[in-house]
């Protein structure tokens, strides 16, 4: 009855005394099939196809869309779901944990290299915001350092005595707008009140005929000086405007200039202390990279605040050419047009304003009459 099994030794199950399998090769090479699987693949890409020990094939694991079965499904296949529990689980028996290098988890060994277009923008944010302060670190301590005394500071004497000149002149021009452009508003509260109170003196010499011709008499000669004073009005805000734009805009943009030239002024004094800190100290192998950076940084500020202080020295020139040609125009106006007005010089006055090609405006021009409205 005992007859001796066909089956290869291999497919032996051996049972111990309490009832469990023991750990036979197929048991060992099941188990460590498991630890081999690819953790990152997915239930619908990995199963294990497992044949019997008289096929050709033993422990086949196939990668693949794994088809879709009801509870029917073979028993001879299954499904391995690549979860965390599982791999922690796995991981737990003293298993290898495989990493996929599938097209879906790939992962490269080596260093990683983050590509230029990448690195460069953030790159040069830093080292500009790291420039930046830098320079206002070292323009900081220099200022602090003038005005403690303690520092030193290039002086351009010439230049410097003409850049005071010019800001006081500023203030006194300033001061000389400021007064004609109240005189200006003056002149037209007077202008204004000469006209009504002519339009009255004609209402009144229509009016009382007893006195026609007296009240005739101050209706045009208020008539009259309300018309002078409209003349001698636009003389008076043609002066503002032409004095307006030589201060405002003509000086201030040279003022803009030398803001900007003792900025440059500034930073070459700063790196130049710098440079002869350096210079003062010990001269090593550490020190001498540093006195190198030192130096090209000095020569690029250098050649900036000689650029600066050229670029002032010219707008000053001009800039004096232009402001005794438009005030000798000005004032040689106001002149004649103050003086013809008081002297009762209306011929004058008109002529005055010919001269200098200012077009006054007629009261009402401006509005339509009631003949073209219609």
């Amino acid at each position: 009855m005992a007859q001796e099994s066909p089956k290869n030794s291999a497919a032996e199950i051996p049972v111990t005394s309490n009832g469990q399998l023991e750990d036979s090769h197929e048991h060992s090479f099941n188990r460590d099939l498991k630890c081999s699987l690819p953790v990152g693949l997915g239930l619908s890409e990995t199963k294990i196809t497992s044949h019997g020990f008289d096929g050709a094939k033993e422990g086949v694991v196939e990668a693949g869309q794994f088809p879709s079965k009801g509870p029917s499904a073979s028993p001879k296949s299954s499904v391995i779901s690549p979860s965390s529990a599982a791999a922690s689980r796995l991981a737990g028996q003293g298993c290898d944990l495989i990493i996929p290098t599938g097209s879906r988890a790939q992962q490269k060994s080596g260093p990683v290299v983050l590509a230029d277009e990448v690195k460069n923008p953030a790159m040069e944010k830093l080292e500009l915001v790291r420039k930046w302060s830098l320079n206002t670190y070292k323009c900081t301590r220099q200022i602090i350092s003038e005005k403690l005394g303690r520092g030193s500071r290039t002086v351009d004497l010439e230049l410097e005595a003409q850049i005071d000149i010019l800001r006081d002149n500023k203030k006194k021009y300033e001061n000389i707008l400021r007064l004609a452009q109240t005189l200006s508003t003056q002149l037209f509260q007077m202008v204004h009140t000469q006209r009504q109170l002519g339009d009255a003196f004609a209402d009144l010499s229509l009016k009382s005929l007893e006195l026609h011709e007296e009240f005739g008499y101050n209706a045009d000669t208020q008539k009259l000086l309300a018309k002078n004073g409209e003349t001698l009005l636009g003389a008076i805000n043609f002066f503002i405007a032409s004095v307006n734009t030589l201060v405002n805009k003509t000086i201030e943009d040279t003022l803009l200039t030398v803001k900007q030239y003792e900025s440059a002024r500034i930073e070459y004094d700063a790196y130049r202390t710098d440079l002869e800190e350096l210079n003062l100290g010990p001269r090593d192998a550490n020190t001498l990279p540093k006195i190198e950076q030192s130096q090209q940084l000095f020569q690029v500020h250098k050649e900036k605040y000689d650029k600066m202080r050229n670029d002032v020295s010219i707008k000053l020139k001009f800039l004096e050419e232009n402001k005794v040609k438009v005030l000798h125009n000005q004032l040689v106006l106001f002149h004649n047009a103050i003086a013809a007005y008081f002297a009762g010089n209306q011929k004058q006055l008109e002529q005055t304003l010919k001269q200098f090609h200012i077009k006054l405006k007629t009261p009402g021009a401006d509005a339509p009459s009631w003949l073209e409205e219609q």
